[in-house]
């Protein structure tokens, strides 16, 4: 689904060049359930925004299927962001002055959805999630783990081939973050590709496989075993 070639970052500063990220291959399939990890400042986050395509200050070359995206411009690269991605992030990122319902339907209005469609989607989507009864709330209304969920609700409603997590469990309690994490399971089980950004040994139970990164570098990969804590 995914390759990445030789992708590095670097910022030039007055002590020199610095680099954020060195010569990264990887290779993510469809369907699969990808764990990042290191310490703070490997570059996790860097590397999430860039297969994100949140961030284009960057060399070698990104494959999303058969599409080069490092031959792309700004356009064409948020047009496959739009088409393909879904974001959930560690603080949320609700817009505060819409309403659970409306903070759903506005992936749908960034595609040429008419608006009967799009409120059938949401509906379902509020269903599926079980959130039917905060539709009409703001998200100041809601705890952190709702909160978070509408923002995964939100991340699929537009049915993304892949989703990407930064910490997404981060500000959440240990009941509130195995729900997020059951969700994400759920998600994959059903063909969505994931990719997170975490910490938690925990977390990364719930995938397929890891990849450690330090300053910079890939460090090292693991696959997951199946009887992993979170996996009973």
């Amino acid at each position: 689904m995914i390759r990445l070639r030789g992708i590095e970052k670097h910022f030039d500063t007055k002590a020199g060049r610095m680099y954020v990220l060195r010569r990264i291959d990887l290779d993510i399939r469809e369907g699969e359930f990808l764990t990042i990890m290191g310490p703070s400042g490997a570059g996790k986050s860097t590397l999430l925004g860039i297969l994100g395509l949140l961030d284009a200050e960057w060399s070698g070359e990104y494959w999303f299927g058969d599409e080069a995206v490092h031959r792309m411009n700004l356009r064409q690269r948020a047009d496959l962001n739009k088409r393909n991605i879904g974001f959930v992030f560690q603080q949320y990122h609700l817009l505060d002055n819409l309403t659970v319902y409306e903070n759903l339907e506005i992936p749908l209005s960034y595609r040429n959805v008419s608006r009967s469609e799009r409120q059938a989607i949401v509906a379902d989507v509020l269903d599926r999630f079980q959130i039917v009864g905060k539709k009409d709330l703001f998200p100041n209304q809601l705890s952190g783990g709702q909160q978070q969920l509408v923002a995964v609700a939100r991340a699929v409603v537009a049915s993304p081939r892949l989703i990407l997590a930064d910490e997404p469990t981060g500000n959440l309690h240990s009941a509130q973050a195995r729900e997020i994490m059951e969700l994400f399971r759920k998600l994959n089980n059903e063909g969505t590709t994931i990719v997170q950004v975490t910490h938690s040994e925990q977390n990364a139970s719930y995938g397929h496989r890891v990849i450690e990164l330090l300053d910079g570098w890939i460090a090292g990969e693991s696959a997951v075993q199946s009887e992993g804590v979170a996996q009973g």
